[in-house]
């Protein structure tokens, strides 16, 4: 892939939903969630170059999707849209995140999209309302543009600080897509969790996935995942999946057992963030 070396590069960085519960249906067929949302340095690149004409151009959309259905695509039209900006700007992604784990990577992508041109289109939008335009495009990117650790109400657009210690994951993918509303459509899938009152990192322990249970059910290299990662500690799908995670408190914990299942698996050993590393362009 050729990069004009006037292109700017930017980091996306991944996440992790350390903890997800199902509330409630919604009248509109969306489901109500409470979660704890945690980035991690595992990080797609987006690289950007401005037009001076009003053209988005996205060199290389995700395989499989048309370009303009493509969230870092959608992301610069719906600012552009928004503000009623007259420029433009062409997008190369690198793609370091694994697609359909869970991670959320394609809205990571689009949250460094509006970061970066919110300040280059001069659009001086607030972060809350970046992230109020951003819940038209999908229920995780508001929490990129939040930028730091959060617990997360609604859809996943109501967010609040949260604090997280220190922590590394090992992070294996399974060799499989998990289709999201195939999960949210599913007669199992548990959704009457009681809602939180106090919620923090120690009172929400032990940590749980709603979800987990259907995606085990139907799609059994996720179940077998989760089972060999378990032999480490108390691992746990992130998201709809079909990424499996496991928590510890040291690199070097992370490392070992990192070493041992990267020869079965697609993994990672990844440090979690603070906050977000375009933080301070809004």
């Amino acid at each position: 892939m050729d990069i004009p070396s006037d292109a700017q590069a930017f980091p996306a960085p991944a996440k992790l939903n350390l903890d997800l519960r199902i509330t409630g249906r919604r009248d509109d067929g969306y489901h109500n969630l409470e979660s704890i949302f945690c980035l991690i340095g595992l990080y797609d690149t987006v690289c950007l170059k401005l037009r001076d004409d009003k053209k988005i151009i996205l060199h290389n959309p995700t395989e499989g999707i048309p370009c303009e259905q493509d969230l870092a695509y959608r992301a610069a039209l719906s600012l552009q849209q928004h503000t009623g900006s007259c420029r433009g700007v062409e997008i190369w992604l690198e793609k370091k995140i694994p697609t359909g784990g869970g991670l959320g990577g394609g809205s990571s992508d689009a949250a460094t999209v509006l970061i970066v041109l919110n300040q280059w289109w001069q659009c001086r939008l607030t972060r809350q309302q970046l992230i109020d335009l951003a819940v038209g495009l999908g229920a995780d990117v508001p929490f990129f543009l939040f930028g730091q650790s959060a617990f997360a109400l609604g859809i996943g657009e109501q967010l609040v600080k949260i604090e997280i210690p220190k922590q590394w994951y090992v992070i294996v993918k399974p060799l499989v897509h998990v289709s999201t509303a195939k999960i949210f459509s599913h007669e199992s899938l548990t959704r009457n969790s009681k809602p939180s009152i106090m919620p923090t990192f120690q009172s929400l322990q032990p940590f749980r996935n709603d979800m987990q249970a259907v995606v085990f059910q139907e799609y059994p290299e996720v179940w077998k995942a989760y089972c060999e990662l378990s032999e480490y500690g108390s691992a746990l799908m992130t998201g709809s999946g079909a990424c499996i995670f496991l928590s510890t408190d040291s690199w070097q914990e992370a490392n070992n057992i990192y070493q041992q299942v990267s020869q079965s698996y697609e993994a990672y050993c990844v440090e979690g963030l603070d906050v977000h590393p375009l933080f301070q362009m809004i």
